[in-house]
Parts: C-alpha cells; structure tokens; sequence
C-alpha cells in the first residue's frame, strides 16, 4: 500500500533540543533563551550558596 505522503527527510541547519511528535515542526533555539537560562541556573546557584552560607553561620561552637 503506496503512503499518501514521500518519507523525506528535510535538511536542518539549526540545532534542535527535543524532537516533536505528530510532524509538528520544532522552533530553532534562540540565543536569548540560552541566556536567560543560564541566568536562571546562576541565581538559583547564588540563592543555594546565600543559604549554606547562613546555615554555616548559625552553627558556630564556641
């Protein structure tokens, strides 16, 4: 039985993250959503960090 439509690979000259089901077609990663991910990952590094910090403070023997 013939497919209605020709198995094709395209060509892709963009980097993709995750693959999408159903033949939907996956956006490029932009550069700006990189950024704002690292952003997000150093300030939840920071807020790890201020916290041990504190804790380690709190726990001095004399």
């Amino acid at each position: 039985m013939p497919r209605p439509v020709p198995n094709r690979r395209m060509p892709r000259h963009y980097p993709m993250l995750h693959h999408r089901a159903h033949g939907a077609e996956a956006r490029p990663v932009r550069t700006s959503d990189l950024v704002l991910a690292l952003l997000g990952v150093a300030l939840l590094g920071g807020l790890v960090l201020a916290a041990a910090f504190t804790l380690a403070a709190g726990t001095t023997t004399p």
